[in-house]
């Protein structure tokens, strides 16, 4: 199964959530502190992925935004 690069986004960012849910709730600091260095893995993992993701697009600097083109008026 191949993960994707928005996958891993996802994963660690619900991992980073629940890590957060875990400090407020006063969960002990051993699980605390191995969920905290297992989500900076998962960090630094989720950006080698990101960066080296095999992504392709036609689109250009001069396509700008999608939902606001270059030279567009407002209404």
């Amino acid at each position: 199964m191949k993960t994707t690069a928005m996958g891993m986004v996802a994963f660690t960012t619900l991992l980073l959530v629940i890590l957060v849910l875990m400090s407020g709730m006063n969960f002990p600091f051993h699980w605390l502190f191995y969920a905290t260095l297992f989500g900076q893995v998962a960090l630094i993992y989720m950006v080698y992925k990101v960066l080296t993701d095999n992504y392709k697009t036609d689109k250009t600097f001069e396509d700008f935004y999608e939902d606001h083109p270059i030279g567009q008026l407002e209404d």
